[in-house]
C-alpha cells in the first residue's frame, strides 16, 4: 500500500490526486478498494465519532436546559419584583440618578419610604386579618348549616319531602365534590411540576443567555425571538454611550408600547436614553439589524411622536419571501378610484390602496426593480372603473404598457423624434385640458373634482395620465425644455381637476427632472436607488436622514419592494408591490389583457364609450415658427394680438385656441431662444427675429446631417 502524498506545502495531504489513497483518522484506504468496502468504512468511522461525541452532547444539553430552566425562575422573579411597588421605585430611583435630578430622586426615595413603612404596616396587622378572615369562614359555614336545617324542616312540614332526605343529599353533594377533587388532585400535582418546568425552560430560553461553553452547534440554528429584552441587547450593542451608561446603571428601557406581534412581525416603541434621537437609530440600521438576527430590510427604526421616541417595527425571519401575493382584481371586481386602487402589501401583510384624486405619482427606481410594474398596477385599477379616462405616453420602445392600447383616449410609443414631438403636443393639449376645467368649477362653483360631477359627463371626469421613462422625454434636445415645463404645470395645477399624473423615471435628478415634479408628486415610490439623491428626490426632502431610505433595498434582490410615502397616515412605509405580467411566455401568461377586456365590458354596458375617445385624436404636429412665419407681415404686431392670427390661421388645432399672448412670448423664449422686447409695454413680436430662428434652425439640421 502506498504512502499519500505529502508534496503540497505543510506536508498536507493532497487528496485531489485520484491515484493516491485517502486518509480517514490515520487509516489508509485504497482507492483501489471496491466503492461499497469503502463505504463500509467511512459508515463505520463515522459512527464511531457519533458515539464519541453523544454522551458530550447529551450532557451539555440536559446542563444546558436546567440552566435555562433556573434562567426563567430568575426571570419572573425579577419580573415580578419590576411589576410590585417596589421594583417600579427602583427603576425610577436609578433613572433619576442615571439623569442628574436631583429632586425626582429626593422625591422617589420618600415615596419608597412611605411604601416601606406601609408595607411594615400590613404585615403587622396580617394576624389581625386572618382572624377575621377565620371568623368570616367559620360565619358562613354556620350559615350554610342553618340554610340546610332550615329548608330541610320547610320540606318536612310543608309534606314535600323527608327531612332526613335533605340532609343526606346534602351530605352527598359534599362527598361528591370531595371525590372530583381528590381524583383530579393526584394527575394535577404530578402535571403541575413537569408543566411549571416546561414554563420556566421557555421562559429561560426567552429571556436568558446559557454560558458559551454549554452551546452547540444547533444552538445557532433557531430563531431569535425579539421581545423587550433582545431590543434592548440590540440596541446594546450599537455602543452609543447613552444607551451604554444607561443600561450599566441598571435602569430598564422604557417600552411605551411593548413587543407585541404586528402582522408578519413584531412592533414596539421606546423612549430612549436623552441625548439619543430616534434618526440616529435610524442611520444604524443594518447594525441593529444584526443583533435582532435579521436582514436589514427586515428592520425598520423610524421616529415616533418624538425625536427621542423609536417606533420600530422587525419582520419574523423569511415573512418578506412571500411577496404580495396575486393581484386581487384578476378575476373579477372593479374600483372606485375616489376610494384608490390595489397597489401591494406592506410588511405587516396589510393590503395598501394607492390614493388617486388630487393626488400626483412619482415613481423611480434602478432598472429592473419594479417602477414599471407599479405603475402598471396603478393603471389596471384605474382601468376597472368606466368613468377614468387613460391617456399613457412611453418614450421608448416598450412593451409594458401595449396591453392597455384599447382602453386608452391617447396612446404614444417609441424614441423616435416625432413620437417625442406627438407627446409634446398631447401634454400641451392636457396642458390646455388643466386650464379648461379649472373654468368648469368655477362654474359649478365647487372646489374640487367630486364623484357626483365626474359621473355626470359634464368634462370632469378622472383623468389618468403616466409618461414612462420620463427622463427620456425630459432630456430630448428639441422638446425637453417645453415637456419638463408642461409636466410642471400640470402637477402643480390638475389634482384638484381630476388630473392624475403618474411619472415614472430611473433616478430623478436635476436634471432628469425638474424640482417642482418632484415637490408637488404627493405619492412617492422609490424602489432601490443608489444615493441620498433620488432617495429623497422620490420620499421627500430629508427622508433619507431620518431612515426612510430606499437605498437599504437591495438591487437584484428586493424587486417589487419599494419604500412609498403619501400612500398611508405614516411618514413611509416599506410595501411589496402587486405584480401584473404582461408576457405571454411568463407562466403567469399576460394578466393585463383579461383586466382591460372586462374593464372594456363595463364601459360598454355603461353606454358611453371610452372616456375621451369621442375627443378628435390630434391633428398632425405643427410648426409654431413656420406658422408665425406664414400670418406676420413685415412689420412687428403685439404679442398679445398673434394669438388670434394663429387661431384663424389653424383653427382646429387646439392649443392655439386657448393660447396667451404671455404663454407665447414665453414660448419663443424658452424654446426657441426668440427674444420678445418689452417696448412700449407692447411686447412686439417681431418678425425678423423669427425668420432668423427658422434659419438657425435649418442651419443646425445641415449641420447635424
Amino acid at each position: 500500500m502506498t504512502e499519500p502524498s505529502t508534496d503540497r506545502p505543510g506536508g498536507v495531504v493532497d487528496l485531489r490526486k485520484h491515484d493516491q489513497p485517502a486518509v480517514i483518522d490515520a487509516e489508509v484506504v485504497d482507492d483501489t478498494t471496491p466503492a461499497r468496502a469503502r463505504s463500509r468504512v467511512v459508515h463505520l468511522v463515522t459512527t464511531l465519532r457519533e458515539a464519541q461525541t453523544a454522551p458530550a452532547r447529551t450532557t451539555r444539553t440536559v446542563i444546558g436546559a436546567g440552566v435555562l430552566v433556573a434562567a426563567g425562575f430568575t426571570s419572573w422573579v425579577s419580573r415580578a419584583y419590576d411589576a410590585s411597588t417596589m421594583g417600579v421605585y427602583r427603576r425610577q430611583i436609578r433613572a433619576a440618578e442615571a439623569a442628574g435630578d436631583r429632586e425626582a430622586l429626593a422625591e422617589w426615595v420618600d415615596r419608597r419610604e412611605r411604601a416601606a413603612k406601609a408595607r411594615h404596616q400590613t404585615l403587622m396587622d396580617v394576624p389581625a386579618l386572618a382572624l377575621g378572615g377565620v371568623k368570616a369562614a367559620v360565619g358562613a359555614l354556620a350559615g350554610l348549616v342553618g340554610l340546610v336545617i332550615a329548608l330541610g324542616v320547610f320540606v318536612q312540614l310543608s309534606g314535600a319531602g323527608r327531612f332526613a332526605d335533605i340532609i343526606t343529599g346534602t351530605l352527598d353533594v359534599i362527598r361528591w365534590v370531595f371525590t372530583a377533587v381528590s381524583l383530579a388532585w393526584t394527575p394535577l400535582m404530578v402535571a403541575a411540576p413537569l408543566l411549571l418546568v416546561a414554563a420556566a425552560w421557555r421562559e429561560g430560553q426567552r429571556r436568558g443567555t446559557p454560558p458559551a461553553w454549554l452551546a452547540t452547534s444547533a444552538d445557532g440554528d433557531t430563531d431569535l425571538t425579539v421581545d423587550e429584552t433582545t431590543i434592548a441587547r440590540a440596541l446594546e450593542a450599537l455602543r452609543i454611550p447613552q444607551i451604554t451608561a444607561y443600561l450599566k446603571a441598571g435602569t430598564p428601557l422604557q417600552f411605551l408600547t411593548p413587543a407585541r406581534v404586528d402582522g408578519r412581525g413584531t412592533h414596539a416603541v421606546i423612549r430612549l436614553p436623552a441625548g439619543v434621537t430616534a434618526e440616529k437609530i435610524a442611520r444604524r440600521r443594518a447594525d441593529l439589524a444584526t443583533g435582532l438576527h435579521r436582514l436589514a430590510k427586515e428592520v425598520w427604526p423610524t421616529t415616533g411622536s418624538e425625536a427621542g421616541i423609536l417606533d420600530l417595527w422587525v419582520a419574523d425571519k423569511g415573512a418578506l419571501a412571500e411577496g404580495a401575493g396575486p393581484y386581487p382584481l384578476l378575476g373579477a371586481g372593479h374600483v372606485d378610484v375616489f376610494k384608490g386602487v390595489p397597489f401591494g402589501r406592506n410588511l405587516r401583510g396589510e393590503p395598501v390602496v394607492a390614493p388617486i384624486m388630487e393626488r400626483n405619482t412619482l415613481t423611480g427606481g434602478m432598472p429592473g426593480q419594479g417602477k414599471s410594474s407599479a405603475a402598471r398596477a396603478i393603471v389596471a385599477g384605474c382601468a376597472l372603473d368606466p368613468t377614468v379616462e387613460l391617456r399613457i405616453w412611453v418614450p421608448d420602445a416598450n412593451y409594458d404598457f401595449e396591453a392597455f392600447r384599447p382602453r386608452c383616449s391617447r396612446y404614444v410609443m417609441g424614441a423616435e423624434d416625432e413620437k417625442i414631438a406627438e407627446i409634446c403636443e398631447h401634454l400641451r393639449e392636457l396642458h390646455a385640458e388643466v386650464q379648461a376645467r379649472g373654468e368648469l368649477l368655477v362654474r359649478y362653483e365647487i372646489p374640487a373634482v367630486t364623484r357626483e360631477y365626474a359621473a355626470k359627463g359634464v368634462g370632469l371626469h378622472p383623468l389618468v395620465c403616466l409618461i414612462e421613462e420620463a427622463h427620456v422625454a425630459i432630456q430630448h434636445e428639441t422638446h425637453g425644455a417645453e415637456v419638463s415645463k408642461l409636466l410642471v404645470d400640470i402637477v402643480r395645477l390638475g389634482r384638484k381637476r381630476g388630473i392624475h399624473l403618474i411619472v415614472s423615471t430611473q433616478a430623478p435628478t436635476k436634471d432628469s427632472m425638474p424640482r417642482d415634479v418632484t415637490r408637488n408628486c404627493s405619492n412617492g415610490i422609490a424602489f432601490a436607488v443608489g444615493d441620498h439623491v433620488p432617495n429623497d428626490a422620490l420620499l421627500g426632502q430629508g427622508a433619507y436622514r431620518a431612515g426612510h431610505r430606499a437605498t437599504d433595498l437591495i438591487p437584484g434582490t428586493d424587486i417589487g419592494t419599494a419604500v412609498v410615502k403619501g400612500f398611508t397616515g405614516q411618514r413611509s412605509e416599506i410595501v411589496q408591490v402587486y405584480f401584473l405580467s404582461v408576457d405571454k411566455d411568463d407562466p403567469a401568461g399576460d394578466q393585463v389583457t383579461p383586466i382591460i377586456e372586462r374593464a372594456m365590458a363595463a364601459i360598454e354596458r355603461r353606454g358611453k364609450g371610452v372616456p375621451g375617445g369621442n375627443r378628435p385624436m390630434m391633428q398632425a404636429p405643427r410648426d409654431l415658427l413656420e406658422d408665425l412665419d406664414a400670418v406676420l407681415g413685415a412689420e412687428p404686431v403685439p404679442v398679445a394680438d398673434v394669438p388670434a392670427l394663429l387661431r384663424d390661421h389653424a383653427p382646429g388645432w387646439a392649443p392655439y385656441r386657448t393660447l396667451t399672448g404671455k404663454a407665447l412670448r414665453e414660448r419663443l423664449r424658452d424654446v426657441y431662444g426668440v427674444k420678445v422686447a418689452s417696448t412700449g409695454n407692447r411686447w412686439p413680436v417681431d418678425p425678423a427675429a423669427v425668420r432668423a430662428a427658422l434659419v438657425r434652425r435649418a442651419t443646425a439640421d445641415l449641420d447635424g446631417e
